[in-house]
């Protein structure tokens, strides 16, 4: 049989299936697979709202989207070409998301008639015979069968076998896109090897699905997307908890600080914890909590003795954190605090994504309690946005905020790994003897940076008080002098705002220094805004992009920036939260694009929407 051989640029993929049929690893590893031929990916987790929803309905469907591309990409695509659905409901879920014309894969034992009831189908209505996808084409496959047959000789009961599916829709997906399955089939090894039998059947599985395209007359196409042009340099996928982990770990080495984290479990932020406790050989220590509060107070107290003090958390956390953190903010101690956003309020949309907590990291606190902000923007940032935390941190004395959020979290990119000495150096000094002619320890005597000394405790002649209660100035004695609480209150937000002294100002990231539109833009909306900008470029407009990582202070010459231009317009993932800050403190009659779902926003609608402002739109 003759086959041909289709290059494509550009592909999406999103696989949809029951929350037990594995559709996160099947993304995992095709994206794993995708990055090792060094062509550019991004991919957008789908995880269901409940934890266990009922098998077959609706609120059970989990997804796994993955854009990959022989151009760079900066989002995981608005729409697919390609929809795995392991059931009825994973079809009725995401086909509004589909091109016309795109593929279905779908697995015919999953639209039998419980599976149709399940997904809320009309009694005798089956979307694979009716005649309703005509405009896409469609490839059936009895994936439950099939694998079932291939694990035939396999002692394991049918309910052990039915696992190994995303197997064999993971291998025919391999011979469609011309890939090699050996990486895969290395990691089944390491994750099943002291179970022969799971081993077994996962590679079998694995292996029947790519003979099953190989050999059947039915397909005659296959399909390759060429290496991407990119820097030069050593790459791997990375998800954004991830790189947070590791970029905490390199601040660690680099400041030569001991590295303690403090957490209690919390979507989306438990991975980070997780990927912290598996580096005990790099010194780190992780304290999993009783609860938030302990987990806060157990990172001050690290910080206090020496170390770098971490705690991570999400929106619900960062409320029940909030005492502690003024705490941290009285004391004048460095302290990271991560914050994983996701939807709000109370405990609200816990695996779906929203920008929630900005407002809350400004101001959610007693008092005038100012804090550092550092945002990342992408999976790979989080690295270098977070060891800037960490530097913000340890040499300002101050307790940062740094954010990211569930998109963030578990998307997925190449990233390219840096070299140590290419890192900016982490310089700590400890106050470990009276300075000349200081008869007494000042605790809060300060530099040109209005930043106090770091004492350790134990150390003969710096014993000094902490707590929580108001200090006076210079001394840290306990004081309720209303001249003194004014003074203190003045300093703590002069040095928060003298940390832009030293900080990038900021640029744009793409676009005329002048122009009809800025969109500004901070976290995971960078690269919707960098794509929708990109377009209209191309179609010769003035419009530009800046996207901040410094969200307190700002960047000295932000408000320059932003009057260099007719119109601001600020896309978020929540109500307009950066637009109220923005608006207050540079008088900028900035316009919001507010899209508050729990998805990303797309190119698509950005593009639309800056069309409008441009009066493109009849």
């Amino acid at each position: 049989m003759i086959r041909k051989e289709q290059v494509l640029q550009d592909v999406v993929i999103k696989f949809a299936g029951d929350s037990g049929d594995g559709m996160q690893l099947t993304g995992t590893q095709f994206t794993n697979n995708t990055a090792l031929l060094g062509i550019d990916l991004a991919t957008f987790p789908d995880f269901p709202a409940e934890i266990r929803a009922p098998q077959g309905t609706l609120p059970g469907v989990s997804g796994y989207q993955l854009r990959f591309s022989s151009d760079r990409v900066f989002t995981p695509g608005d729409e697919c070409d390609v929809l795995v659905a392991m059931n009825a409901a994973a079809l009725k879920s995401n086909l509004k998301a589909l091109k016309k014309g795109g593929k279905i894969i779908a697995n015919t034992d999953g639209f039998d008639a419980k599976n149709l009831r399940l997904a809320n189908y009309p009694d005798g209505v089956n979307p694979l015979e009716d005649g309703s996808l005509e405009n896409y084409e469609v490839i059936k496959m009895d994936v439950t069968k099939m694998t079932r047959e291939a694990l035939k000789d396999i002692t394991m009961g049918t309910k052990e076998k039915d696992r190994a599916k995303n197997m064999f829709v993971l291998g025919f997906l391999y011979w469609m896109y011309n890939r090699d399955m050996e990486n895969t089939i290395q990691f089944l090894k390491d994750k099943f090897g002291k179970k022969a039998e799971i081993l077994d059947s996962n590679v079998k599985a694995l292996q029947a699905g790519y003979n099953f395209g190989d050999t059947t007359e039915t397909f005659t196409t296959r399909y390759k997307v060429d290496k991407a042009r990119m820097e030069s340099g050593e790459y791997r996928s990375i998800m954004g908890n991830q790189a947070v982990a590791y970029g905490l770990i390199a601040a660690s080495q680099k400041s030569g600080l001991p590295l303690f984290l403090g957490s209690y479990p919390i979507t989306p932020a438990s991975d980070i914890l997780h990927e912290l406790s598996r580096h005990k050989g790099f010194g780190v220590k992780t304290f999993q909590a009783e609860d938030e509060i302990a987990g806060i107070a157990s990172a001050i107290g690290a910080a206090y003795g020496g170390a770098l003090g971490v705690t991570t958390t999400s929106g619900p956390g960062m409320a029940l954190k909030g005492e502690a953190m003024g705490l941290a903010v009285m004391l004048e101690i460095p302290l990271v605090i991560c914050d994983i956003q996701r939807g709000g309020p109370s405990t609200g949309l816990p695996t779906k994504t929203e920008q929630s907590d900005l407002l809350q990291a400004y101001y959610g606190r007693n008092g005038e309690c100012p804090m550092p902000i550092v945002s990342a923007s992408t999976p790979s940032d989080c690295f270098s946005a977070v060891y800037e935390a960490v530097r913000i941190a340890v040499q300002h004395m101050t307790p940062v905020i740094f954010l990211s959020d569930g998109y963030i979290a578990n998307g997925a990119e190449p990233w390219r790994f840096p070299k140590s000495d290419d890192l900016p150096p982490i310089v700590v000094k400890f106050k470990t003897e009276l300075g000349h002619g200081e008869e007494k320890f000042q605790p809060y005597l300060r530099d040109e940076k209005l930043v106090r000394p770091w004492a350790i405790p134990g150390i003969p002649g710096l014993e000094h008080r902490i707590g929580g209660l108001e200090k006076q100035n210079n001394t840290g004695n306990v004081s309720y002098d209303p001249e003194n609480h004014q003074l203190m209150v003045k300093i703590r937000q002069e040095k928060v705002d003298k940390i832009a002294d030293y900080i990038p100002e900021q640029t744009l990231d793409s676009g005329p220094e002048t122009g009809k539109i800025l969109v500004l833009g901070w976290g995971s909306t960078y690269g919707a805004i960098k794509s929708a900008v990109a377009e209209l470029q191309q179609q010769g407009y003035a419009v530009s992009h800046a996207h901040l990582r410094y969200v307190r202070p700002f960047p000295k010459n932000l408000g320059t920036i932003l009057k260099n231009f007719d119109q601001v317009l600020i896309p978020e993932i929540n109500n307009g939260q950066l637009i109220k800050i923005i608006r207050d403190q540079y008088f900028v009659d900035a316009k919001g694009y507010n899209k508050i779902m729990g998805v990303p926003i797309t190119k698509t609608e950005l593009v639309m929407k800056l069309q409008e402002m441009l009066g493109r739109v009849n």
